[in-house]
């Protein structure tokens, strides 16, 4: 029997941080400023900080299990491992919609932006163009996706900097609210708590990505140590420049009469900063944003899909695969690329809506996972730092992922709520009827191969 191909451990921390970073879009923060500046009553800024720290808890509780999980499959893996087979694969399951759906999302602005520049070029050009090049990048090789994503979102951040220093200007000479450092876009009497915070939710949804981090763990040669970093640093990162961006957005446009269409304020932000010439350069990096955050997402959710394979939840010789010489796993990969084609036939808003299902079912149960491993299964509580790391930090990531589920659409709840039966339906038959556990991969087997592959 021939030996089993693996991931290519070839990526470092600094590509695995600016994966993160593509999966989260940095420009996004000007396509939703409107819609947050409206419901914050202008204190988009704050609502990023209080999103920071509250992805943070989360981000916390997956670096402390990618410790003892070092596994592409994230919050499948951890729930399985430490709770309980049967609902870790419904947490994959319901991840599975998270993961899937948002290279659709890329799929659906990308033929957005093309259609609106090119209108009379089918978009099923634009699509079919889009999902080959992201499909080629991710079966060829996971270094060559992650140095192309590396180069798009370098593209980015360099548009927010030239942003952020167009705006200093403009506010030194009395645009705007005409002072460069003020609090007034963090604290105003007319921000409210509730307000606030459902500004807050709105802006969670643009850190996912720092989750998806996770999936690239069979991809770096030291996990454990590396992965933590990654996340944290991916969330700290994301929230840096949301926060810049949103604070000088907000310092030179305090009202939203500014803006003839408050749904969408990217290209009236770009135009009213410094004109036509930056309009173009700033949509050039919001294409970037696309695809970086397309390239991404595509390669996280066929890790997610090779790891349920793997285990034999899902099948095992399609999903489980892994090209022997790109060392890719090259089914899911163009699975999800057919997948991402079906965007072609479903809206943006609704989209959208059923991602944060799957999203916050997981962060829900990493949390939970923490306090399961840490605080029952190694009994980690004999401390106050232990208390802390394992049970009020977990439970407070909990808290507010629980407020966040609050805010679902109907639509998102039901879709969701349909998708789990599909799965749960799947786990009976998988199972016969619970009368066998799932099967789990069993990481430390892997890592001692691994190690003796090394020497």
């Amino acid at each position: 029997m021939g030996e089993q191909t693996t991931l290519k451990r070839s990526l470092g921390l600094w590509s695995i941080i600016l994966l993160g970073l593509g999966y989260m879009t940095p420009m996004v923060v000007f396509d939703t400023f409107g819609i947050v500046a409206g419901t914050t009553s202008g204190g988009v800024p704050l609502a990023y900080l209080v999103a920071l720290v509250a992805m943070l808890l989360t981000a916390l509780s997956y670096g402390k299990m990618v410790q003892v999980m070092p596994s592409a499959g994230t919050a499948y893996s951890y729930t399985s491992k430490t709770i309980n087979g049967h609902l870790g694969f419904m947490v994959g399951w319901a991840s599975l919609l998270d993961y899937l759906l948002l290279p659709m999302v890329n799929a659906l602005i990308f033929r957005i932006y093309m259609n609106s520049f090119f209108p009379e070029i089918s978009v099923w050009i634009w699509i079919t163009a889009y999902v080959i090049l992201l499909t080629g990048l991710n079966i060829w090789s996971v270094k060559l996706a992650s140095r192309f994503n590396s180069s798009l979102v370098f593209l980015q951040i360099i548009m927010v900097v030239f942003f952020a220093i167009i705006a200093v200007v403009k506010l030194h000479n009395g645009h705007g609210n005409g002072v460069i450092f003020s609090i007034e876009p963090f604290i105003h009497s007319g921000i409210h708590f509730q307000t606030l915070m459902m500004g807050a939710t709105v802006v969670c949804f643009s850190f996912l990505g720092f989750d998806a981090v996770t999936t690239f763990s069979e991809e770096t040669p030291n996990p454990k140590k590396t992965i933590p970093k990654a996340i944290i640093l991916t969330t700290l990162f994301g929230g840096a420049l949301f926060i810049v961006a949103s604070y000088f957005a907000q310092s030179l446009y305090p009202h939203l009469s500014t803006f003839k269409n408050t749904d969408d304020t990217l290209p009236e932000i770009a135009k009213y900063s410094a004109g036509v010439t930056f309009q173009v350069f700033f949509f050039a990096a919001a294409f970037a944003g696309v695809l970086s955050s397309g390239l991404a997402s595509h390669g996280s959710v066929s890790r997610l899909l090779y790891v349920m394979g793997r285990d034999g939840v899902l099948p095992r010789k399609a999903f489980g695969y892994v090209h022997p010489r790109f060392r890719t796993p090259m089914f899911n990969v163009i699975l999800v690329g057919l997948v991402t084609f079906a965007s072609m036939s479903f809206s943006l808003d609704l989209i959208s809506s059923f991602i944060n299902y799957g999203a916050l079912t997981a962060f829900s149960f990493v949390n939970l996972s923490v306090i399961a491993h840490y605080l029952f299964k190694e009994k980690r509580f004999k401390t106050p730092k232990e208390i802390i790391n394992y049970a009020i930090l977990p439970l407070g990531g909990f808290a507010f992922i629980v407020m966040l589920w609050t805010s679902l659409s109907h639509d998102s709840i039901y879709f969701g709520l349909i998708w789990s039966a599909i799965g749960f339906i799947y786990l009976l038959w998988q199972t016969r009827l619970f009368k066998v556990q799932p099967k789990q991969f069993d990481f430390e087997l892997a890592e001692d191969t691994v190690e003796l592959k090394a020497q």
